[in-house]
This record gives C-alpha cells, structure tokens and sequence, in this order.
C-alpha cells in the first residue's frame, strides 16, 4: 500500500465521516433555529426548553437513517478488507 493508496482511503474515510453525521447536524440545526425562532416571538427564554425537541429530532433522525449509515459503513469497512486481503 502505498502513500497515494493511504490519502485515498483517510479522503473517503472524511468523506463518509460527514455523509453520515451531516443530515443529523442539519435536522439539529434546524430544530434549533425554530426552536429559538418560537422562542424570540414569545419572549420565553427558558434554556432547557430547547433540548427535548432537538433531542428527539435527533434520535428519530438516526433512527429513520440507520440502515444508511450502516450499509455506507459496511461498504467502506469491506472495500478496506479486501485491500488488506489483496496485500497479502
């Protein structure tokens, strides 16, 4: 394996890095925003009332786009297997 082989792979790996957690950082970002957008128009600065809502959003998101991740995980984990097997 070479060095051009190794920047490659740390490329992908970066790249699914964010394929994977970026739908989850943007629905908690949006939830966020309205979250607060409510907040400002009812003058109700309460800071814990915007956790529950981002949590929950958060964790249907993962749950909804699971299968996703995993497969992208397993495709990527196989793709290095096989480089690893192909070595020897």
């Amino acid at each position: 394996m070479d060095e051009i082989e190794i920047i490659d792979f740390t490329r992908e790996a970066i790249m699914l890095t964010i394929k994977i957690s970026a739908p989850v950082m943007i629905v908690g970002l949006l939830v966020g925003v309205f979250i607060s957008l409510i907040q400002a128009l009812t003058q109700v600065q309460e800071m814990t009332l915007s956790f529950v809502p981002k949590i929950m959003a958060i964790f249907t998101t993962i749950f909804l786009l699971f299968p996703m991740m995993i497969a992208a995980l397993v495709a990527f984990t196989n793709k290095i297997a096989d480089k690893i097997v192909g070595m020897s």
